[in-house]
């Protein structure tokens, strides 16, 4: 049965830490997995190849960068760092 269950980012950070202590050599890794982050193990295994899928995204170039706000940082005669624009 497959699952779309949401993971907040606190349980995606679980699931980082658990990925980095359970490696792909650790015997019922996913069972650890999913004891460390509340999820099922069919939930991790998911959640994993979508990750695995974006990481592969990313380096193909297929995902546009985030666009952030432009600041621009100069001096002005005085020679002080001055900031022109905005951060949120």
């Amino acid at each position: 049965m497959a699952t779309n269950s949401t993971w907040t980012r606190e349980e995606d950070k679980m699931f980082e830490n658990a990925l980095a202590i359970f490696d792909k050599d650790t015997q019922d890794r996913w069972s650890n997995v999913a004891k460390a982050t509340g999820k099922t193990e069919e939930e991790v295994k998911l959640h994993y190849q979508k990750l695995v899928e974006d990481i592969e995204n990313i380096e193909a170039d297929l995902v546009p960068l985030p666009k952030y706000n432009e600041v621009s940082v100069g001096h002005d005669n005085k020679g002080r760092t001055t900031n022109k624009g905005k951060i949120p």
